[in-house]
C-alpha cells in the first residue's frame, strides 16, 4: 500500500482532516438561488490546507453538470483564460456559435495581439456569459495563491461587472493574508472587502488523533500525543505521518527528520518572508520556549506597546503567534522555534 500521506503542496493525499464547515459554508452559498456572496477568499499560513480546501470545494460543486469549473492563473492574462476555457466546454462552444460569437480567436493556444484591448475580451465574455445564464449553467472561477498585478487587478474588475449584471459566475481564491490585502487595497476593487473571508484555523486534535490510530494502529494515547505535536497545522500532521509510515519509529526518533522537512519546505520561506521587526518578536518567543507574556516580549524586542501592537497583529494575521490567552503569546507552527534557533 502506498503512503496514504502526502507532502507535495496542493495535492490531496489519501489521509486528510476535511474542513467540512468551511467547505459547506461556500458550497451552501453558491448553490443558493439568491447567493448572498458570489466570492470568497480562503487564507492562512503556508502549509494550512488552502489549495485543497478549494479543490475540494471545485470537485464537490463539479459533480452537478450545471456548474463549469475554470481554474486561472493569476501570472497569466486571466480574462483571456477564461474565454478559452469556456469555448473548450462542447455545449457552450456551440451555443457560442449560435450567438454569433466568434471563439476562434479564443482557442486554446491563441493569444491577442498588442492592439487588441483588454476591454475587448471583457466585451465578449460578456455575451459569453449571457449565453450561459440562458443555458442554466454556472461557472466557477478558482484562483490559487493570489498576488496583486495587473492581470489579477484586470480580472478582478471585469468579475465585478461580471457579477454586476447578473451573471452566473462565482469566484474562489486562496491566498497568503497579505497578498489578499494588497489586493484589496486597489482603488477600484472595493468589493473585495466585502467578500466573505474563510481564514483556516489549526485542525482539531481529536480527528487527527483518529486517524493516526486508525492508520498506523496504535493506541490512543500515541496516536493523541502525535497529534498533539502537530499543533493542529495541516502539514505537519501530514509530514509526520508521512514519516511514521516511512520510517516506522516512534515520535520522538522521527523529530530530528521532522525538523529538517518542515524547515526544507515551509519554514525557511516563512521565515525569509518576515520583516526584521517580524523576526525579532519570533526570535524572542523562541528564546523562551515558544511562550512568553506580552510585556515581556515588549521588554527584550526594545518596542513601546505601540510599536508592538504592530507586529503582534500582523503575526497575527499572518498565522504565526496565538493571543487568545489574556497577555500572553505562543507560536502557533510546530518546532517553529527550534528551527528559528538553529538560525541564530
Amino acid at each position: 500500500m502506498a503512503n496514504p500521506f502526502n507532502i507535495s503542496f496542493g495535492k490531496e493525499p489519501t489521509c486528510m482532516i476535511t474542513r467540512a464547515a468551511q467547505m459547506n459554508e461556500v458550497i451552501e452559498t453558491f448553490q443558493s438561488d439568491t447567493p448572498s456572496s458570489q466570492a470568497y477568499m480562503i487564507t492562512g499560513v503556508r502549509g494550512c490546507g488552502k489549495t485543497v480546501t478549494m479543490t475540494r470545494i471545485e470537485h464537490e460543486l463539479a459533480k452537478d453538470k450545471k456548474w463549469i469549473t475554470v481554474p486561472l492563473n493569476p501570472n497569466l492574462n486571466m480574462l483571456e483564460s477564461l474565454a478559452s476555457h469556456l469555448c473548450e466546454h462542447k455545449e457552450l462552444s456551440a451555443a457560442f456559435v449560435k450567438a454569433d460569437i466568434n471563439i476562434s480567436v479564443f482557442a486554446i493556444g491563441a493569444s491577442f495581439s498588442s492592439e487588441k484591448p483588454v476591454t475587448g475580451v471583457e466585451v465578449q465574455l460578456l455575451k459569453m456569459l449571457r449565453v450561459v445564464k440562458k443555458l442554466g449553467l454556472k461557472v466557477l472561477i478558482t484562483i490559487d495563491e493570489v498576488v496583486k498585478n495587473e492581470r489579477m487587478v484586470a480580472f478582478a474588475s471585469s468579475f465585478q461587472t461580471f457579477v454586476r449584471e447578473d451573471y452566473p459566475v462565482f469566484l474562489l481564491m486562496t491566498g497568503l493574508f497579505e497578498n489578499i490585502r494588497n489586493l484589496q487595497n486597489e482603488d477600484t476593487l472595493t468589493f473585495l472587502y466585502r467578500t466573505p473571508r474563510i481564514e483556516l484555523k489549526p485542525l482539531g486534535i481529536v480527528g487527527m488523533a483518529n486517524e493516526y490510530r486508525d492508520v498506523f494502529k496504535i493506541s490512543e494515547g500515541e496516536a493523541e500525543e502525535m497529534a498533539r505535536f502537530t499543533k493542529g497545522y495541516s502539514y505537519a500532521f501530514q509530514t509526520l505521518g508521512y514519516l511514521r509510515w516511512e520510517r516506522k519509529e516512534t515520535l520522538a526518533k522521527l523529530i530530528p527528520e521532522f525538523d529538517e522537512y518542515m524547515e526544507d519546505f515551509v519554514y525557511e520561506k516563512i521565515w525569509s518572508e518576515l520583516s526584521a521587526g517580524d523576526k525579532a518578536v519570533i526570535k524572542a518567543l523562541a528564546a523562551h520556549g515558544g511562550e512568553m507574556k506580552t510585556k515581556d516580549i515588549q521588554d527584550e524586542a526594545g518596542y513601546t506597546s505601540a510599536s508592538f501592537s504592530t507586529y503582534r497583529k500582523r503575526l497575527k494575521e499572518k498565522g504565526l503567534i496565538d493571543t487568545s490567552d489574556y497577555g500572553k503569546i505562543r507560536l502557533t507552527l510546530p518546532r517553529f522555534g527550534e528551527v528559528v534557533k538553529a538560525y541564530e
